[in-house]
């Protein structure tokens, strides 16, 4: 997330790293149902609240890692991002910070009591939402939102068949979340936090000062979505007389809409602006015209956003920028679901990242596409009742003082995304079947092939930034899996080196995998050190002096996200990304898929076209280091 204010940015990247949160969907799945007697003692059923959050209150409580742990592993981190002198500075610090008696040890106990009070389900969840993501005054968009690009329906090329469909297998997600009935997800086997679901449907973002606020809406007064065609919102109902629309009705709507939809003022725009220059932008709106208080709450309390975009993306680029960002103008980026229809019948996803990660609107997207393409709903219905209401547009007042807001941010808007460089890497070679064939964990596999892309361009390792899901505990959210180890860099260096002996190559590039895994499961059990350092930094008295570990350059170095890097994979996504999180960073997401894998590259300038030519490269090197050492198949007798 790049910020056209730069003098914050690169300060608080370790912070941003959260804003990248999108993953470890690898290893979260829903399931049908759970036998609780085969789960841990601890763990027990609560219906009362419904199947869906049935577990939550029994999920442990995020753990506060000890000292000693949290040093060790953070000095190991830092140590192949250094120079010598360097980590022997961070050696002494890191010493004296936890020194018994000493600031580290008052500043534990401190964290341990805030974990330990009752009244408290989750010890950061509080001070990251606001730090990460509601005082954060860079747009949403690029910076926070990010995207998923869907596999095209051959079945529905009309815009108005697949908004439709979209909206019809959304609205049955809905229905379950809104009724508690969704089946938990499990990471290990072990029921993770379903908490952020609520923060899902007819809610929003609201722009404020410091920062900004979760608004939700009660689900039974607001079953309408909102749509959006040429800048302009209408509320469609989505039920009427207490039966919901079917496809073929909510088909009729869309329609309707592309033929009377003319273009207005585009409000929408100014929701892509810094949060401060939104914030007043919406004051003046709402002094503008007592109706736009109105019209502004009809867009936040709707269900969800259906954007119908004037374009047509064909290539991944260009589908990308499409949900990415598309002109800035038709969407309400404080939203956190707005599924994208253009003229072309393709489509995909945008979502903002405050309250919820991406893993839950990963399997929103994925059951979309899911009951779709394998017809699990019925969208066969072609009755369309003579009693629906029209859209009814949400009519904004926009006075001079609006207009020149809104001018300003479409000029803002042009000139943030103008300062970046995407380009997809959509890699054909293999995918996880080979992978796993040479008995390496995908996931582990892919980071090595994005730290070697990156050594081919710049001849080093840099700080990396990769995110584990700590939903396993109440109110839980994200860790920072630090990438880059001593054997990650070991490995970049000897596959680079034509003398190097393949065999060793190998025993190294299985060492970098093996470190990133053990980093990311510590990271999952919430013994990463990033949010544990923070945390003990919030709890320093106003006025008392920082510790000498957070002025080291180290501590700021080994935590700028020189690249930021994400996995989500699905079978009907064809794309998936977002942005940057420093200046001279990288974004790059990756799907992984059953033969192919692909990388979302994103960058301010730095040569995006480049990186995903290394990435190619990476791939090829690392599949032909490892091939000889698969099994030949024994001779049929």
């Amino acid at each position: 997330m790049l910020n056209v204010f730069a003098k914050s940015r690169v300060s608080s990247s370790a912070l941003r790293s959260g804003l990248q949160s999108m993953r470890t969907s690898r290893i979260i799945t829903p399931a049908m149902t759970r036998n609780n007697s085969s789960l841990p003692a601890g763990y027990k059923e609560d219906n009362s609240k419904g199947p869906m959050l049935r577990y939550e209150e029994s999920l442990p409580k995020l753990p506060v890692p000890t000292l000693e742990e949290t040093a060790a592993r953070y000095v190991k981190s830092v140590h192949p991002l250094v120079s010598a002198t360097e980590f022997e500075h961070t050696k002494k610090v890191v010493a004296d910070f936890i020194q018994p008696g000493g600031i580290g040890e008052k500043l534990q106990k401190k964290l341990i009591a805030r974990r330990d009070d009752p009244k408290t389900a989750n010890w950061i969840y509080e001070w990251w939402n606001d730090a990460a993501y509601l005082s954060y005054r860079d747009p949403v968009v690029p910076y926070v939102s990010y995207f998923y690009s869907h596999r095209d329906d051959r079945r529905r090329r009309d815009p108005s068949k697949r908004a439709a469909a979209i909206t019809t297998s959304a609205l049955e997600f809905k229905k379950q979340v809104d009724l508690g009935t969704l089946e938990p997800e499990y990471m290990k086997k072990l029921p993770i936090a379903m908490d952020s679901y609520k923060w899902m449907f007819n809610c929003s973002r609201v722009a404020a000062k410091p920062a900004d606020y979760p608004i939700k809406f009660n689900h039974e007064e607001h079953k309408y979505i909102a749509v959006v065609r040429k800048n302009q919102f209408y509320k469609v109902f989505t039920e009427v007389d207490g039966q919901q629309l079917n496809t073929a009705e909510l088909e009729a709507q869309f329609r309707r809409i592309y033929e009377i939809a003319e273009t207005v003022p585009a409000v929408g725009a100014l929701t892509s602006e810094n949060r401060d220059v939104w914030t007043d932008a919406r004051e003046i709106l709402l002094k503008a015209h007592p109706a736009n208080a109105k019209a502004l709450e009809a867009i936040e309390a709707a269900s969800f956003v259906v954007c119908l975009d004037d374009a047509a993306p064909v290539t991944l680029e260009e589908r990308a920028h499409q949900y990415w960002h598309g002109d800035g103008k038709n969407r309400w980026f404080d939203k956190p679901i707005q599924f994208i229809i253009n003229d072309n019948g393709t489509s995909g996803f945008m979502g903002e990242h405050s309250m919820m990660d991406g893993t839950p609107t990963h399997r929103l997207n994925d059951y979309v596409n899911d009951v779709i393409f394998n017809n699990k709903l019925d969208f066969s219905a072609t009755n369309v009742r003579s009693s629906l209401p029209e859209p009814a547009p949400v009519k904004f007042h926009v006075t001079k003082e609006v207009a020149s807001e809104i001018h300003r941010a479409e000029k803002d808007f042009a000139d943030v995304i103008g300062q970046h460089e995407l380009r997809v890497q959509a890699y054909q070679g293999y995918g996880k079947g080979l992978i796993k064939k040479f008995k390496c964990s995908p996931d582990a596999y892919v980071q090595m092939i994005i730290q070697l892309a990156y050594f081919k361009m710049f001849g080093k390792n840099r700080g990396t930034y990769e995110s584990a899901a700590t939903r396993r505990f109440q109110l839980g959210r994200t860790e920072t899996t630090r990438t880059v180890s001593d054997d990650s860099v070991a490995f970049c260096k000897a596959i680079s080196n034509a003398d190097s002996d393949s065999k060793a190559t190998v025993e190294l590039f299985r060492k970098a995998i093996n470190s990133h895994l053990e980093y990311i499961a510590a990271a999952s059990d919430g013994k990463g050190v990033d949010r544990h350092l923070f945390g003990l930094k919030k709890l320093l008295a106003p006025g008392e002096e920082v510790p000498a570990i957070y002025k080291d350059p180290a501590f700021s170095y080994s935590s700028k996200w020189f690249i930021s890097s994400s996995q989500l994979s699905s079978e009907y996504f064809n794309g998936y990304g977002w942005s940057q999180v420093v200046d001279d960073g990288w974004g790059i997401a990756y799907m992984i898929n059953e033969n192919s894998l692909q990388f979302n590259v994103v960058s301010k300038g730095l040569g995006s076209e480049r990186m995903s030519f290394y990435l190619n490269e990476a791939a090829g090197d690392i599949r032909d280091l490892m091939l000889p050492t698969l099994e030949a198949p024994k001779a049929k007798l």
